[in-house]
């Protein structure tokens, strides 16, 4: 329990990409939605729009240590399609491109990895999840 501030400081750290990201998919839609549709991915402006949902509310969860699990879970599986499509095909097809992307790649990569690691160990001391009732079958985390 001595290090258990850092709890809030990691759960902060990796959702504040995730907040970011969707405050820039509403603020600037159109230019989204257009880089979206160049990227071939089909109905581009609801796409952007759950894309932008996504990011917010497992973002918040992840923030508030509220039902972390479920929103780390959500938040990975929904960067498997946005890391092929957005950095890993542009770095295979286009050259030019190829060293920026693949650092993107490695990037959500590592974000992966810390949202895995939420899935596995839940949100930690200073969270919601901590106050609410235990999930059936398992006990309240102790940490």
């Amino acid at each position: 329990m001595r290090y258990a501030i850092f709890h809030p400081l990691a759960r902060f750290l990796v959702a504040m990409i995730f907040l970011m990201s969707g405050f820039s998919k509403i603020t600037g839609l159109d230019a989204n939605v257009a880089y979206a549709a160049s990227a071939g991915l089909p109905m581009p402006e609801v796409a952007i729009v759950i894309a932008a949902i996504v990011e917010l509310a497992g973002g918040a969860l992840l923030l508030l240590g509220w039902h972390t699990r479920w929103a780390a879970a959500a938040l990975f599986i929904y960067m498997i399609p946005a890391t092929v499509a957005f950095h890993l095909m542009p770095a295979l097809t286009d050259p030019a491109q190829q060293q920026m992307q693949i650092i993107q790649v490695l990037k959500n990569l590592a974000i992966m990895g810390g949202l895995l690691k939420f899935w596995l160990e839940g949100a930690g001391a200073y969270a919601l999840d901590r106050a609410r009732v235990g999930i059936p079958g398992r006990p309240v985390e102790q940490h």
